[in-house]
């Protein structure tokens, strides 16, 4: 059914990065939830109804809730997908962001009201009425679950979207709420136990629990991420194979939304070659970043003096840098020499996950550089990654 509802609503070879692919999947998806959330909160609300069950209440309520979600999801992708204006010269991406927000602050509010509606049926239950009917409504509710959960994981994959993610996720969580009352339903009707509040309290737990990993992956593209470790390696690799280029670092990457973003690095190139050849390389490799990862990018070059014994100079302070922490690197190394000393002038790159601080960083590789001559100065800048170095480690 979802390969069907893709090759319906998607072209083939469609770019998943491009706003009007997302638009697709945005409306796909949203419809779809409006219609599915809909119909599941009229037979829940019925069958709650009928058996005086606050779990089975709590739960239709939930689905008409997401009904309104799937309802904001439509309308943020299709206010994402607006071309850029004086107002706006990056687009309106990140509403695609804000929209997955919403929908976890609604989810973390209904979490919050059918916990407290449990409590009070825990505290004062009340019989409940056994129907047939309602439980074959709330089996087919977990199989509809099921699939709209899988429906929306393969979108999410397919445009790399954290908003339908976050659908995705509350969807399964429906899976396991609706579950607990369906076996809470059983319980009741087999024995005398009364624990349709308790199974109220379940229901909030997961809808609660999604909401905040929701609003949490949410919230990181829009309070400013690091990098993918993968997209950077990626660049990385295109970068480097062109000529001149010997290698780049300082990747900063500014996200405005997927498909709408900005990067800037340094790329280290020779000191003794025309500047107006690197510069039309420069340019190059800035035309195919867009071309190929919709990524403006703006390049500053760095120019290496490449002699014998700078190079030695830098591959010391490298090892020095790599005992302290072997994550720990160095860039933009220059040698300036002097009449009383010389200036060994670099970067220190040091990863936010260290046992020691900048300070005493800076400390260790003084005390080492001067202990290869007494004459070095080492004027060091401390740097931190701009990528995500957690999961490269993985």
């Amino acid at each position: 059914m979802t390969n069907l509802l893709l090759r319906l609503f998607l072209p083939g070879g469609c770019d998943p990065e491009s706003p009007q692919t997302r638009q697709r999947c945005g409306a796909l998806a949203g419809w779809t939830g409006i219609l599915l959330n809909a119909l599941l909160f009229l037979g829940k609300l019925f069958s709650g109804l009928t058996t005086h069950s606050i779990a089975v209440i709590a739960d239709a309520v939930n689905n008409l809730s997401d009904a309104a979600s799937s309802v904001v999801t439509l309308i943020g992708f299709r206010m994402a997908g607006m071309e850029a204006d004086e107002d706006h010269p990056f687009g309106h991406g990140r509403i695609e962001y804000l929209t997955g927000l919403f929908v976890a602050v609604a989810i973390l509010l209904m979490g919050l009201e059918v916990g407290r509606s449990s409590i009070v049926k825990l505290f004062h239950p009340e019989e409940l009425s056994f129907s047939w009917p309602a439980v074959i409504i709330l089996a087919a509710a977990i199989l509809i679950k099921l699939w709209l959960y899988c429906f929306n994981r393969s979108l999410s994959r397919l445009i790399h979207s954290e908003a339908m993610a976050a659908t995705a996720a509350d969807s399964l969580s429906d899976v396991l709420s609706t579950s607990v009352v369906l076996l809470a339903t059983l319980v009741g009707h087999y024995t005398d136990l009364k624990i349709d509040g308790m199974a109220g309290l379940l229901v909030a737990a997961f809808i609660l629990k999604t909401g905040w990993d929701s609003a949490r992956e949410t919230l990181n593209p829009l309070l400013g991420r690091p990098m993918d470790p993968d997209l950077a390696a990626e660049i990385d690799k295109l970068v480097v194979d062109h000529p001149y280029i010997m290698g780049i670092h300082d990747l900063i990457y500014h996200d405005y939304g997927p498909g709408r973003a900005m990067m800037s690095f340094h790329a280290e190139v020779p000191a003794e070659e025309s500047i107006l050849v690197l510069h039309d390389m420069i340019d190059h490799i800035e035309q195919e970043l867009k071309a190929r990862h919709h990524i403006e990018t703006v390049i500053h070059m760095d120019p290496v003096v490449r002699d014998e014994h700078t190079a030695a100079l830098r591959r010391q302070v490298a090892q020095l840098a790599g005992e302290i922490d072997p994550r720990m690197t160095i860039h933009d190394f220059r040698v300036v020499p002097g009449p009383t000393h010389t200036n060994l002038i670099f970067d220190l790159l040091m990863p936010y996950q260290t046992s020691i601080t900048p300070e005493q960083a800076l400390q260790a590789m003084t005390e080492g550089i001067q202990r290869i001559d007494p004459h070095y100065c080492p004027v060091i800048q401390v740097d931190h990654p701009y990528v995500d170095s957690r999961e490269r480690e993985k």
